[in-house]
């Protein structure tokens, strides 16, 4: 979502107003009320009988008892950092209106941030880990790519399982993503370039959807059966491992062809995994690189002589007050998250981060197994080792130039930091999420199948169509094996890693999953419409024709109308 802003103008703007707008939040989250006294919350526990939170808002009705019931109910108590039922009811409870629109803002600003800390931190340690690791294009397309593109569903997933013991709302949030990209998505694209003959790769396309197929079967007769030991979790886990070995196996068998053979290979590879290696789009062939190494140092030196000839800006006021609002969303992650790449490298950032580092996985820990206990000798103990670690970064870094040795460290620090944010954010944003359930007395499990899943499948939406749209029949494979392998990850490593989790931690007993009807439906749905893609693409010669994507989007819509109908009570129908 971050790209979708690159005007340097209208990014500017947007950050001073998120930023301003964070700052308020956290002004609304400490403008406390009047405590309710103990005669009224007696007399809200005799009205509200219900087990939920949800049930017991719903049977009061002015916002001032309900202030009063949030404030004296642990379930309906913070999940994240801010208490967003607090602020709805208790300071804009006369003006819901007003409230509605607070909230609503404040998602849209974290699921910005989610997609900022991916692509401004998250993905750029991938990209140098897989330099570092020399791994294949294949290796990373599965892997690290993978990862950085799957990170908001996975931590959102691992949230729900974990911290909000909601893994219903996991569950259905990852299935959701996965039913808007590979049959929205793939709808769209196919409804854009039908007219132009593009056709994939069938050997490609089948393998994705049928090991896709197999991941839901398996995941379907965990939710049928209901209990989940770790040994399940863990051969859950184990298909998207069989099925990087599956794209593997013919790689390492090639290793010993020519150069020339391999190098020829290149762009198939790619469209294979869907990695978006754009630069060989409408390209008739890959260019040497001695010839890239000189065209990169020429456009280089042509790039410092027009930079030398600009006069030099003055900052502008304007400016200068974003950078002073922006801090406050800006600055903790830069502190913390270690960057060695050369442009963004900062010697004083660089120690900074090493030494607070320690200090916020100490409060991230306490946080989650703690509750509001804090234990000060762990805060010590971190901070000493904070401090260990910025006089080592000190004594070991040069200001000019980001450290060469001992780089994987650097980068794996990075790596540790970016997901320790993207886990933060994606906690505030599903306590959000749970909370607007509560609010509207919709389960969070439906907001998670819509709400969370299209804010996390939304630049999907963009690059797979953009791709497919500008690429010519590359750009077609590219963007239809990343609308399958990108689900497939999700589907599995999604919800395998928070199911080993939560598994684990109630070993030798086993895991139950919440109970919810809508997840088999959701599945069969699902199911549908890959079946109906796996049909109907080999019988058009796997042209991307219209009547796949007319027929894959009239299936995710009848899915949508169904299930919004029974949320608003339109239909009563037995499941």
């Amino acid at each position: 979502m971050a790209s979708l802003f690159s005007s340097p103008l209208t990014s500017r703007s947007l950050s001073l107003l998120i930023n301003l707008f964070f700052i308020f939040l956290i002004y609304l989250h400490f403008a406390s009320p009047n405590p309710p006294h103990s005669g009224s919350i007696k007399h809200l526990n005799s009205l509200t009988s219900g087990d939920s939170c949800t049930e017991g808002l719903a049977a009061l009705d002015d916002h001032r008892s309900k202030c009063s019931y949030i404030s004296s109910q642990s379930k309906c108590g913070q999940q994240g950092y801010i208490d967003y039922l607090k602020i709805f009811f208790c300071v804009f409870g006369e003006s819901p209106v007003l409230g509605h629109l607070v909230l609503s803002i404040w998602l849209f600003v974290l699921f910005y941030l989610l997609g900022d800390t991916a692509a401004s931190y998250f993905c750029p340690s991938l990209d140098s880990l897989s330099k570092v690791l020399k791994l294949s294009p294949t290796m990373a397309g599965v892997t690290l790519l993978s990862l950085g593109n799957g990170a908001p569903d996975l931590f959102s997933s691992v949230v729900s399982f974990t911290r909000s013991n909601n893994g219903d709302f996991g569950l259905n949030s990852v299935l959701g993503g996965a039913f808007f990209v590979s049959s929205f998505v793939v709808g769209t694209i196919c409804l854009l370039i039908g007219s132009r003959d593009v056709s994939i790769d069938k050997y490609s396309f089948i393998r994705d959807v049928v090991f896709l197929l197999v991941a839901l079967c398996c995941l379907g007769l965990i939710v049928f059966v209901g209990r989940v030991t770790i040994w399940v979790a863990l051969c859950y886990l184990s298909i998207y491992l069989l099925y990087v070995g599956f794209l593997s196996a013919p790689h390492f068998l090639r290793r010993k062809k020519p150069l020339s053979d391999q190098i020829l290979r290149t762009k198939e590879d790619l469209a294979e995994m869907g990695v978006p290696f754009l630069c060989y789009i409408d390209e008739e062939k890959p260019l040497p690189p001695q010839k890239v190494v000189q065209e990169s140092r020429t456009q280089e030196q042509e790039f410092k002589i027009v930079i030398l000839d600009l006069p030099p800006k003055q900052p502008s006021c304007f400016s200068v007050l974003v950078s002073i609002v922006g801090l406050p969303l800006y600055l903790p992650r830069r502190l913390t998250i270690p960057v060695v790449s050369e442009e963004k490298w900062s010697r004083p950032c660089a120690v900074a981060s090493t030494a607070i580092a320690p200090v916020l996985l100490t409060e991230l820990y306490c946080s989650h197994y703690s509750g509001s206990k804090r234990s000060l000798t762990l805060y010590i103990i971190s901070g000493i080792i904070g401090l260990f670690f910025g006089v080592v970064a000190y004594l070991t870094t040069e200001k000019s130039r980001p450290p060469k040795k001992f780089s994987l460290v650097w980068l794996l620090g990075g790596f540790t930091m970016s997901v320790t944010w993207t886990y933060i954010i994606a906690q505030e944003l599903v306590s959000l999420l749970i909370s607007l359930g509560n609010i509207f007395g919709i389960s969070p499990s439906v907001l998670g199948l819509t709400v969370l899943a299209w804010g996390n499948s939304l630049g999907d939406l963009i690059a797979n169509v953009t791709v497919a749209v500008h690429g010519g029949r590359d750009g077609a494979q590219i963007a239809l094996s990343g609308c399958y392998a990108g689900p497939l990850f999700n589907t599995v490593i999604g919800l395998g890693v928070p199911l080993v989790i939560t598994s684990l931690a109630e070993y030798p007993a086993v895991y139950i999953i919440p109970s919810d009807n809508s997840l088999l439906e959701t599945l069969g749905f699902l199911m549908v419409g890959l079946l109906w893609a796996l049909v109907i693409m080999p019988k058009k010669k796997m042209r991307l024709d219209r009547l796949v994507g007319g027929g894959l989007l009239a299936i995710y819509l009848c899915f949508l109308f169904l299930r919004f109908a029974r949320v608003f009570g339109v239909l009563d129908i037995d499941r």
